[in-house]
């Protein structure tokens, strides 16, 4: 079945709406608003009308997704008035800072000979320090690449919300939720627009009497801003590849919560805890607490957690019950839930950021700071530095080339506090490649030293990184019990970590039925998944030998939503878009690779819409 596909024309095009796309279409919004008659800002497309710039975002809400966060807002600061500032909900200064690092109260985290020493030792000389407490150990001073004193803790999702309205207020720009994009259009290597999702089709993509082509979205900018797993931005690296010495292969999956404190609550509103090494040593974990008893609390998963068996949503609620966080934590409701994969290379896998027709702003350009463990202040500073320097060229009247982005763009970027910083941190998480000890070594001697001295280890791809089971759990659980696992595994559509952990000697989730509930009903709790019909499904098992093979089926394990579940043999996992939260974790947690040498896995994430929505997010 054919039809025909419509063509639009628009002067600007933006791909997704988060913190980057936020800051480029609300720097272009005030400057069109304080001067909507200037020639520079007439459409040359709808001549006698203002400039036609229009966003489209795959998720049906533009306050799509669950993400408290804590920053230091210098961007953002610098692009409203206190007046503004002031209307921004769930915000609250940062009052009140604490780093700990956690010991292992349960007996069952993987620990190194080292680790176990010092956990020792703190045990034994902890009744007479002073920051020795609850199987903790405080740090008696903030780093000072970590602190984050005098910035805000706030929604992300509200902040979205926010700042749409006033965008879509100000009835010049658009913003189109619901509108997934397949792709970049190109005209020899210049960009030229976008196309839209198919819909009426099949979830493998075959067309059915419903079927729509997608548009053709023409413009003579194409601002990508879809994060570090949009369908625009992987297109874009497939046909221009990675500039030299650059690579994505440190990924990780925040798993986060909004929770209501109890009343009795102690903590103060701009309270900021970060924590380290438990449930895993690896595991990062962080507490914001906002106004009104609300908090924003999760972990961070990272990929050189050498786990077959790294499941995000039970390593989450053995962290909340450590006894440091527990005392703060129990009589918490759950109010939603949810995840997201975050490209942690940071400026070492930064794409080519413009081109003629085209320039990337926010994570998807390696904006991100994993030294500060920061990304949405440098993801919107990259999209107020490509608003200016897109009105420097529309007061010129100059074109949109690779040479005039690179002048009033890149030269910008290249000079802020964004790529200082940025190379200051480029190296400092090697070491974590090697082991835990040497990657908290390296991050403190880049920290302290502004990124003069790192831990030098060679980085492997994220599929290169993952034991069998049999290698991870030998020692603890006995072969027999293995297999049986993945039998069951297969058999009932179900997962393997909870029966792998139970073995492993991990204490079971005594659930409450309010801040510790099951996977499947935080899904339901306070959010909900949404998923047009319509369209092909966004996860795709590329090469069904590799999948059959596969004993791990780490995918399974690591899915956020519960969407990918073990086919009737084992073989290709089946996938179910109506549970995908879209946080893309399969993309980077498959055994597989795609192609030798290539950093890419066996598991494609492409365009699709919906993604897990909560009002309280």
């Amino acid at each position: 079945m054919t039809a025909d596909r419509q063509k639009m024309d628009v002067d600007i095009v933006c791909t997704g709406f988060g913190p980057a796309s936020a800051g480029f279409l609300t720097t272009l919004n005030k400057a069109m608003a304080a001067d909507p008659t200037a020639g520079h800002f007439q459409s040359k497309v709808m001549p006698g009308m203002p400039l036609q710039v229009i966003c489209y975002e795959r998720a049906d809400d533009i306050g799509f997704g669950v993400s408290g966060i804590v920053t230091e807002a210098k961007g953002i600061k610098a692009s409203f008035t206190p007046e503004e500032l002031a209307q921004v909900p769930m915000a609250h200064p940062v009052k009140h800072e604490e780093v700990y690092y956690l010991l292992d109260p349960v007996g069952a985290s993987r620990r190194s000979w080292f680790l176990k020493l010092v956990d020792a030792v703190l045990r034994v000389i902890g009744v007479i320090l002073p920051w020795f407490r609850d199987h903790s150990f405080r740090l008696p001073f903030i780093p000072p690449f970590m602190a984050k004193h005098g910035g805000w803790v706030f929604s992300m999702g509200q902040f979205t919300q926010w700042l749409g309205s006033n965008i879509m207020g100000g009835g010049m720009i658009q913003i189109w939720p619901g509108m997934p994009v397949k792709e970049p259009l190109f005209d020899s290597n210049r960009v030229v627009g976008i196309r839209l999702a198919d819909q009426g089709v099949e979830k493998s993509g075959k067309p059915t009497g419903a079927f729509t082509p997608g548009m053709d979205i023409y413009a003579s900018l194409t601002v990508v801003g879809d994060g570090p797993y949009g369908p625009v931005g992987q297109k874009l690296d497939q046909k221009l590849g990675l500039p030299e010495g650059h690579h994505q292969r440190e990924w990780a999956l925040g798993m986060k919560a909004v929770v209501e404190l109890p009343e009795n609550t102690t903590l103060k509103p701009g309270t900021v805890i970060h924590t380290f090494g438990y449930p895993e040593p690896e595991i990062f974990g962080f507490l914001y607490v906002c106004p009104d008893r609300m908090a924003s609390l999760g972990i961070f998963i990272p990929s050189w957690l050498d786990n077959p068996m790294r499941t995000g949503y039970r390593y989450l609620q053995h962290w909340m019950q450590h006894p440091v966080l527990w005392k703060h934590l129990d009589g918490a409701t759950l109010k939603s839930w949810g995840g997201k994969s975050l490209q942690e290379a940071g400026m070492r896998g930064e794409p080519f950021i413009v081109g003629d027709g085209f320039a990337r702003i926010g994570e998807g350009s390696g904006s991100t700071n994993m030294l500060k463990g920061s990304g949405v202040d440098e993801a919107w500073t990259t999209g107020v530095q490509l608003a200016e320097g897109v009105i420097e060229l529309l007061k010129a009247g100059k074109p949109f080339t690779k040479e005039n982005l690179e002048t009033v763009y890149l030269a910008k970027r290249r000079s802020s506090w964004v790529q200082k910083e940025g190379k200051i941190a480029e190296k400092a998480r090697d070491g974590f490649s090697a082991c835990f000890e040497l990657g908290m070594m390296g991050m403190g001697l880049a920290g302290f030293t502004n990124g003069l001295i790192n831990i030098p280890v060679k980085l492997k791809p994220t599929y290169a990184r993952i034991p069998s089971l049999e290698k991870y759990y030998g020692k603890k659980v006995p072969g027999e019990k293995i297999d049986a696992a993945f039998k069951e595994m297969a058999s009932t559509n179900s997962s393997m970590h909870d029966a792998m952990m139970d073995a492993a000697g991990w204490p079971k989730i005594r659930y409450d039925g309010k801040l510790l509930v099951s996977h499947q009903d935080a899904l339901l709790l306070g959010g909900k998944v949404q998923a047009a019909e319509g369209y092909a499904d966004h996860v795709v098992f590329l090469d069904a030998g590799k999948c059959q093979k596969c004993r791990t089926k780490i995918c399974i394990e690591m899915c956020s939503g519960q969407a990918i579940t073990a086919g009737s043999d084992g073989g290709v996992p089946l996938f179910d878009r109506e549970k995908c939260i879209h946080c893309a974790a399969c993309l980077w947690n498959c055994a597989s690779a795609r192609e030798e040498g290539s950093d890419l896995t066996n598991v494609d994430f492409r365009a699709g819409s919906g993604g897990l929505h909560s009002s309280i997010n």
